[in-house]
């Protein structure tokens, strides 16, 4: 009989993957989706999306209890199975994954405040950025002091998010028609949708426009991995991964679907951001875009404080493992890693530009999060498939297989070009990661020189694609 410990209970391991994987995404889905498919579509794509994100999760549980001597997060995995370099190349993916995140935040945030203070209308003007970067150095300066968010700040925070979601889900559910929902089912209208920026009308195209969208709502669904060393039982851990993945799956197929039987699809698709506020209001009124509005903010400052820590946490981890160089991983007097801290606010403060210079700074910010941590995860699942093949383990091999398989159709058909932009942050981060191992006196094979030139060679690709118009930001 497995014995029980002191730790959290599986109804509180459910909680917090919940809460750790609920951000701004939701929010805003409903319009997303509806500018790339129709209900039909959507549906046929959160299948595909909901296999593959579970399969992710079957491998982190199953590595997870096989290997809990790999505690350097996620790139652990990375790292046994394709070396030093290979566990870089998942970690600089994961923290990248982080500060974009936090750039999409910005957005929305900036969004939802544009409801009350209409000079932040939009979200992606010159007001915007200048409060967005307050934000930035604010969060960064607690987080640099060793401020950590106190159970009570996760438990508003949580409550923050759920309550204007039920609220939003209650009312749709009410406004909910069949007749609305099932007018154009398979995406008919979609040629009238110009202006949403897609013509495509074949089911697959639909589909495949979808998922992007839905994996950007998943990400931070690993870290349901780590909470098996604070559980009462292990096997709680395993089994509130499960939990809160199909809570999630619930939560967000009914807050993305509900709105195709309150507006038509090209209402959708034009509606601004936060969708969901302004679904809200064209239901009840201002009022419930107002309530939809604040919950937001507060949900998203809550996510902000956590995305802070975690990207220093990634390379600090990095720093110790000898994939970054040692100043990346130095503590101040509060232990925090001030320096990298501190580089990741600069470049997401920089990166906070990208809002004068395209109409969709939260959906490019929130693909090129995205994109990034698909690298991660499609490691993952490369792991899973060595580790179970040489354990002789079939049942998860073939789930292994089908992580790995999910993560390549997504990295194929809705995050390519994004990830050959990602290549392009390889190139200094291969700087502090040869520096790192001149440190370690750890010799670089030819085989990673190898595969670093390839990626450099995708970045020099990738920065003539932008200059000459072929990939638009």
């Amino acid at each position: 009989m497995e014995e029980k410990r002191k730790g959290i209970s599986k109804i509180g391991l459910v909680a917090l993957v919940v809460s750790s994987s609920i951000g701004s995404g939701v929010f805003g889905i409903t319009s997303d989706l509806a500018g790339s498919a129709a209900p039909g579509p959507a549906i046929i794509a959160w299948v595909i999306v909901g296999i593959g994100i579970l399969a992710l999760v079957l491998s982190l549980n199953n590595l997870g209890e096989k290997r809990p001597d790999l505690d350097g997060g996620i790139f652990g995995y990375a790292e046994a199975a394709f070396g030093k370099l290979g566990g870089f190349i998942s970690g600089w993916g994961y923290w990248l994954s982080a500060w974009l995140g936090n750039v999409a935040f910005a957005t929305m945030l900036m969004s939802a405040l544009g409801e009350f203070i209409p000079v932040f209308k939009g979200g992606q003007n010159v007001p915007s950025i200048l409060l967005a970067s307050v934000f930035i150095w604010s969060l960064t300066f607690l987080v640099n002091n060793g401020i950590e968010s106190a159970s009570f700040i996760n438990t508003i925070v949580t409550i923050c998010k759920l309550v204007p979601l039920f609220l939003f889900l209650v009312m749709g559910i009410v406004a909910f028609k069949a007749g609305v929902f099932t007018a154009d089912f398979w995406g008919n209208a979609v040629d009238n949708l110009g202006n949403a920026g897609n013509s495509a009308t074949g089911l697959w195209d639909q589909i495949k426009g979808c998922l992007m969208v839905m994996m950007w709502v998943f990400v931070g669904i690993e870290g349901a991995s780590v909470l098996a060393n604070r559980a009462e039982k292990r096997s709680d851990a395993q089994k509130a991964s499960i939990i809160g993945l199909l809570v999630l799956l619930f939560i967000y197929i009914l807050a993305s679907l509900l709105p195709y039987g309150v507006m038509t699809q090209a209402e959708l698709a034009e509606i601004s951001q936060p969708a969901m506020g302004n679904i809200l209001r064209y239901i009840v009124g201002g009022w419930g875009a107002a309530v939809i509005n604040i919950g937001l903010i507060i949900s998203i400052i809550g996510c902000w404080l956590s995305w802070t820590m975690l990207p220093a946490e990634t390379t600090l981890l990095m720093a110790r493992d000898g994939m970054l160089p040692k100043s990346w991983g130095k503590l101040n007097s509060k232990k925090a890693p001030s320096y990298s801290l501190f580089v990741t606010a600069g470049l997401t403060n920089v990166f906070l530009l990208t809002f004068l210079v395209t109409d969709y700074a939260y959906q490019f910010a929130y693909s090129l999060c995205t994109a990034a941590i698909l690298i991660c995860y499609l490691l993952v699942g490369l792991y899973q498939m060595i580790y179970s093949r040489q354990q002789g383990d079939t049942k998860q091999l073939l789930i292994g297989v089908l992580a790995t398989a999910f993560q390549i159709v997504g990295i194929m058909l809705a995050g390519f070009t994004y990830v050959l932009m990602c290549s392009i942050a390889y190139i200094p981060g291969f700087y502090f990661y040869m520096k790192a191992c001149q440190e370690k006196g750890y010799a670089i094979s030819g085989k990673e020189k190898m595969i670093m030139g390839c990626i450099a060679a995708a970045a020099v690709v990738s920065i003539v694609m932008i200059a000459t118009g072929m990939i638009t930001v």
